[in-house]
């Protein structure tokens, strides 16, 4: 049974999700239009705004996918239990890593140092860096890619389904940029979710306020 409460986590965690989404898109765009060079990093206060963001993002994706394993056959679940599980491991690797940058990465005794960048920067390489790369992806696309097989039979359905595959394909596109060290083709991965899932997240919520609900 796809209960009242699993029906409204659901509605609030995706348009939550599409909205949060849109406004990073659009704080991202904003921060590097405001570069002179493509090859310096976002500064404030457009760096700050994104690391927020993206701890605000992280929960919401968690009870999306939890409401999409409520809303699953019982002959699917075996797919949803396993999206729960990487969007979990994407949450905490994700969010470990942006606010250890938005608070420790900017204390003194950290920025006057020269390994800073190697350890805590966005510019390749470095260990937070590679971190993010694995949590988005990696596990946001084994995420949504085992969220796939859940839905069919309808258009909606099917809809999600696709853009669910094409969000998880573009998003593992993204690890080329680490294969040839070129960081410019993680570009393809942010399409995957930032383009993307915020378009099935909207489809999201249509599909739970469509869908009757029963106490179990």
């Amino acid at each position: 049974m796809f209960t009242p409460n699993a029906r409204r986590l659901g509605m609030v965690s995706a348009l939550g999700t599409a909205l949060l989404s849109v406004v990073y898109g659009v704080v991202l765009v904003v921060g590097v239009l405001s570069l002179e060079s493509p090859r310096q990093p976002i500064g404030d206060p457009w760096f700050t705004m994104l690391e927020i963001l993206i701890l605000l993002l992280m929960p919401l994706i968690v009870a999306l996918m939890a409401s999409v394993h409520a809303w699953a056959a019982a002959r699917d679940k075996v797919f949803s239990g396993l999206a729960i599980v990487f969007a979990c491991l994407l949450t905490g690797i994700t969010c470990g890593v942006h606010f250890v940058i938005l608070t420790v990465g900017r204390q003194p005794a950290f920025t006057g140092t020269t390994w800073m960048p190697l350890l805590l920067s966005f510019q390749w390489p470095s260990v937070a860096y590679a971190l993010d790369i694995l949590a988005w992806d990696g596990f946001f696309a084994l995420s949504v890619l085992f969220a796939a097989p859940v839905f069919s039979g309808s258009r909606l359905t099917a809809a999600i389904r696709a853009l669910l595959v094409a969000s998880g394909v573009l998003s593992l596109g993204g690890l080329s940029g680490v294969i040839v060290g070129d960081m410019r083709l993680r570009n393809i991965g942010v399409i995957g979710y930032v383009g993307v899932f915020p378009i099935v997240a909207l489809l999201l919520a249509i599909l739970f306020h469509r869908t009757p609900t029963g106490e179990a």
